[in-house]
């Protein structure tokens, strides 16, 4: 096999990685935003449990895994310009909005980019459409089911605890809420790592004909492993302007707030994880952060920079489907 060929797969699984850990710095806010700006955790301490957590999430299984490396294109209608330009176009796109504050999708971003690099390739003949639409289904309603979610559960707090005492309830759900930050952390991990993870099996796929072979589409255990420290060390580098963001800058809110938010949000993404649905764990505690925000009065939050974040979230599958396009389609110059 010729040695640029293994070469430009190193760069590939390279850039799977160095966009792996750009979802971690900008995901960190899914998991400690709440716990910090309820002054649960210290930062610094909340940052370790996460990406503690998120390494342990990622270990857990494989079926979002497999559905982003092999629902969403052909392996054998694709090359490796494909993968690198999917990949080139979600990092490209995280790593500006994190510097903007904007808590976007790495989900968006990569499956976007992975079908418009697909399509850039080999038509609308390369997309694999029943995969397509499961995964586009996930991403849309994921956020709505969060929304009702953590407006329910903070009802059902509400009624229970309506006659404690304020001190009561954050004495209480300051402690629990220790637990519902962890369990979002272990679930982003499970969820998000496994995208990459998916997306370097396909390169590895695509490079060594695994579909001509006969090879199933099986995840390796050292991709596992790689990913899912990548995705750890990002998410203990932070992305601290994001954090404000979701969770400042949305609702103000306090201990039970956040626990209703956190495990909410955690439980839609364990669900999804588990049934193989790759879903924006961003657009999931956004939205459970949103609902039992609007439990107390509409005008408890900042619609300003729910908009903000809404249209960060619009703009996403478009650009990175047609940045991917272009880069595959620069690829094919110089490559």
């Amino acid at each position: 096999m010729p040695e640029s060929s293994l070469l430009f797969l190193a760069v590939v699984i390279a850039a799977a990685l160095l966009f792996d850990f750009a979802n971690g710095f900008n995901d960190s806010a899914n998991a400690i935003a709440t716990v910090v700006s309820t002054r649960v955790l210290r930062p610094l301490t909340a940052v370790l449990m996460a990406a503690g957590l998120n390494f342990l999430g990622a270990l857990s299984g494989t079926a979002v895994a497999k559905v982003v490396g092999s629902g969403i294109v052909a392996a054998d209608a694709i090359n490796l310009n494909t993968v690198a330009a999917a990949v080139a176009a979600a990092a490209t796109w995280v790593f500006f909005a994190t510097r903007l504050g904007l808590p976007v999708s790495g989900s968006h971003s990569l499956i976007a980019g992975v079908a418009g690099a697909g399509v850039a390739t080999a038509g609308m003949d390369a997309l694999v459409w029943k995969g397509t639409s499961r995964v586009l289904l996930g991403l849309a309603l994921a956020p709505v089911i969060g929304f009702i979610g953590g407006y329910i559960l903070m009802v059902a707090f509400y009624w229970l605890f309506r006659r404690a005492s304020p001190s009561l309830v954050n004495g209480v759900f300051g402690k629990l809420q220790i637990l519902s930050a962890a369990a979002m952390a272990f679930s982003h991990g499970n969820n998000d790592a496994q995208k990459t993870m998916g997306v370097i099996t396909l390169a590895v796929a695509v490079h060594y004909k695994w579909s001509e072979r006969g090879i199933p589409f099986e995840i390796p255990l050292w991709v596992i492993l790689l990913a899912s420290t990548v995705m750890a060390l990002g998410t203990y580098a932070g992305g601290w302007s994001v954090i404000r963001t979701l969770g400042v800058r949305i609702v103000q809110i306090w201990p039970i707030h956040g626990f209703v938010a956190e495990s909410s949000a955690a439980s839609v993404i364990e669900a999804a994880s588990r049934l193989g649905f790759p879903l924006s764990t961003t657009h999931v505690i956004s939205s459970t952060i949103m609902g039992q925000g609007a439990v107390r009065r509409l005008s408890a939050v900042r619609w300003g920079v729910v908009r903000r974040i809404f249209v960060a979230w619009v703009v996403t599958f478009p650009f990175c489907a047609l940045l991917a396009a272009g880069f595959e389609k620069l690829l094919l110059l110089v490559h």
